[in-house]
């Protein structure tokens, strides 16, 4: 045990090689174009809805389906129900997650000019700080959409929490909900990450092990 913790500092001091600097540069990319795609999208269907209505969250936005007139029919349904309409003003973090996530691909090149696992480390470990208090976020105002019910409401009925991924069953509603481009791109940036972590380290721990073939002395 003792031994592992004595090598980390050697283990984030090794050189990222070439292909793995490739890989930065790529998850780069990938964060920069995952701010114009969508992240995720909500789908509601109903016997009324056939064709569903939808709700695409950018990074920066909230986009409705049917060219913006799904959001207005959800909010009349909110209404019905006593939640509060979905309004782009409520989502504060839509104004900075763009900045957040160019930074990031700036930390990504950054970690690729360096080239050394410790950089690349750093910026995956916050990355995924980032990305663990984005869902949270996400859940965290999905809950309170559906708790905090208007009781006066035309319809009466019971506080829920809309599914995060799946689908679910809400009154005569179905929803579903899943990641969209945006969001596989940003994993695909954790993927190239990590892949140029891994291959730092063997790189590393491969040089060590013809340095010491090297140094055995030959056998008459």
């Amino acid at each position: 045990m003792l031994n592992i913790i004595d090598r980390i500092p050697d283990l984030l001091d090794r050189r990222v090689p070439g292909r793995g600097r490739l890989l930065l540069v790529a998850g780069a990319v990938m964060l920069a174009v995952s701010i114009f795609l969508p992240l995720w999208q909500i789908h509601l269907v109903a016997p009324q809805y056939q064709e569903g209505l939808d709700l695409y969250i950018h990074s920066h936005k909230l986009e409705a389906g049917n060219e913006g007139q799904d959001l207005k029919e959800i909010n009349n349904l909110n209404h019905y129900i006593g939640m509060a309409p979905i309004e782009e003003e409520d989502f504060a973090e839509m104004t900075f997650i763009p900045f957040l996530l160019g930074g990031f691909a700036l930390l990504a090149l950054r970690a690729a000019l360096f080239g050394t696992v410790k950089s690349v480390i750093d910026t995956l470990v916050l990355f995924v700080y980032f990305g663990a208090f984005s869902m949270w976020r996400f859940y965290y105002q999905l809950y309170t959409y559906a708790h905090n019910l208007n009781p006066r409401a035309p319809m009466d009925i019971e506080p829920f929490t809309p599914i995060l991924l799946g689908w679910k069953q809400i009154a005569n509603f179905t929803q579903y909900s899943y990641p969209r481009e945006g969001s596989a791109l940003l994993l695909g940036a954790v993927v190239c990450f990590g892949g140029a972590i891994w291959m730092g380290v063997r790189t590393g721990a491969n040089a060590e092990e013809t340095d010491e073939s090297e140094s055995e002395p030959a056998v008459a």
